[in-house]
């Protein structure tokens, strides 16, 4: 058979000079210094530091944090950062990393968590002097404004015995972990890591989360700016509600809610009584077909929920394979309830209903977050697989800081995977000359100017003073 194409023949050796590997994580590393991530890790970590010239425990989380972003799944993958010293410097050993993680306690991980806040005001204040404000989210081909929080849970198979590893709701052997994602920009504000067996509408569990999120946003925005929190039927518990209005009446947040709802006999009963049905509007603002929304709002009874509380059904007709309950099978319809205390006034019933089906959006970023640390927890060990957490969710945050302030156009909104293909594992050729150091990477690579683009726009971020 002819061939239709050759390769050029090589010749494989060792011994090459000056190249290294992963060269575009070296713009994590340099944005952790930049937003003072590493500094504030370091002073969180401050007591775990053993000996005078040894590795500084903050310095570590950020190693770890950087391995995790650009697609490590366990403590040994940072030898691809610690085996290129002439680009990462001195990386602590994996030893030295068991052990600094081994030895978190819950002060130090909340030490962590303060930490994420003041970078993260920090990376805000640089997005407000060289970008602008914040991205807003679209839903319906409408702006949200302010911010908008996602909660959700989400399964992570373990394959061997683990401290706090349990059978699932889903018949599977696992942690349930429970997090919150900012729709803006794509940052993980907060994570609870919980046993298997932990409920998906825990009240406590979305407070603890809540709150945290809250206390990662800095102060000038989470005061300044309306608030949107959404959440499946698992956080629409009664309590979970009365907290968030608590919020706003206590700590004066404008903050509202946006919650699936469970649709009980009383609720079936007000669809069927439901009149004034209008279609619904897809993503991009259109009218879709087959699809209407309506308010029952006063139609029956909720006593339990806040005042103030609007419900709003979504009914469309089923798709091949969906999964109908009997009420949906006999009415010809699936239905979707949506309750909200969005005012009147705040967004037509088909904008509203449109906002909450963007919460969906969550569910890409916990896939995504999957394969940037929490997917595998690395210990038996529960506290260890706690901090674990922790640095996936900094991963998860140097990768939005980058591309919010360092990148455009398609990379700007890219996954993690493309990221990682395109520029963080990008090889480069490293020289020293006239006492400075050069990264040079091919001119023939496609993403080349992209990556050399944002290394230019790092080193002018302004930095933290004091």
């Amino acid at each position: 058979m002819k061939a239709t194409a050759t390769r050029p023949k090589i010749m494989v050796t060792g011994g090459g000079r000056g190249v290294v590997g992963h060269a575009g994580a070296r713009l994590l590393t340099d944005l952790a210094d930049a937003t003072g991530l590493t500094s504030a890790f370091g002073e969180a970590l401050a007591g775990l530091r053993q000996r005078q010239g040894g590795h500084d425990p903050g310095r570590i989380a950020v190693d770890l944090a950087v391995m995790l972003a650009g697609g490590g799944e366990a403590i040994a993958d940072l030898a691809v950062l610690r085996d290129q010293p002439g680009l990462f410097g001195p990386v602590a050993s994996d030893p030295t990393a068991w052990r600094m993680l081994s030895r978190l306690d819950q002060p130090m991980l909340a030490g962590l968590q303060s930490a994420r806040a003041r970078a993260r005001e920090v990376a805000w204040a640089q997005h407000a002097e060289v970008n602008g404000d914040l991205p807003q989210p679209i839903a319906a081909g409408q702006q949200v404004d302010g911010l908008v929080l996602d909660i959700d849970a989400t399964i992570v198979i373990c394959h061997s015995e683990k401290e706090g590893a349990t059978r699932t709701w889903k018949k599977t052997f696992g942690f349930h972990p429970l997090l919150c994602f900012l729709d803006n920009t794509g940052e993980a504000l907060a994570g609870l890591l919980r046993e298997g067996r932990a409920g998906s509408n825990t009240t406590t569990d979305h407070i603890t989360v809540l709150d945290q999120a809250l206390a990662l946003v800095p102060d000038v925005c989470r005061h300044g700016s309306p608030i949107l929190l959404r959440a499946d039927t698992a956080g629409s518990s009664h309590g979970f509600l009365a907290h968030i209005r608590g919020l706003r009446q206590q700590q004066h947040l404008d903050i509202r809610f946006s919650v699936g709802a469970a649709i009980t006999e009383p609720v079936r009963e007000a669809i069927r009584a439901a009149t004034g049905w209008i279609p619904a509007i897809d993503t991009g603002g259109d009218l879709r077909e087959h699809a209407e929304v309506c308010e029952i709002t006063g139609l029956f009874d909720a006593t339990g929920w806040p005042e103030g509380t609007r419900f709003l059904i979504r009914r469309e007709r089923p798709h091949p394979g969906a999964q109908l309950s009997l009420f949906d099978t006999i009415e010809g319809w699936r239905h979707q309830i949506v309750a909200t205390d969005t005012p009147p006034g705040g967004g037509s019933i088909q904008f509203l209903e449109a906002r909450h089906r963007a919460h969906a959006r969550v569910e890409d970023r916990i896939r995504t977050g999957k394969d940037t640390g929490f997917g595998r927890f690395p210990s038996r060990l529960f506290t260890i697989n706690q901090a674990w957490l922790q640095l996936a969710l900094t991963a998860i945050d140097l990768l939005a800081w980058t591309q919010n302030l360092l990148l455009n156009g398609e990379l700007a909104t890219a996954e993690p995977k493309k990221l990682r293909y395109r520029l963080l594992h990008v090889a480069a050729r490293i020289t020293r000359t006239a006492r400075r150091t050069r990264l040079a990477i091919a001119n023939g690579w496609p993403w080349t100017d992209a990556l050399t683009s944002a290394f230019t726009t790092l080193a002018a971020l302004p930095r933290p003073t004091g």
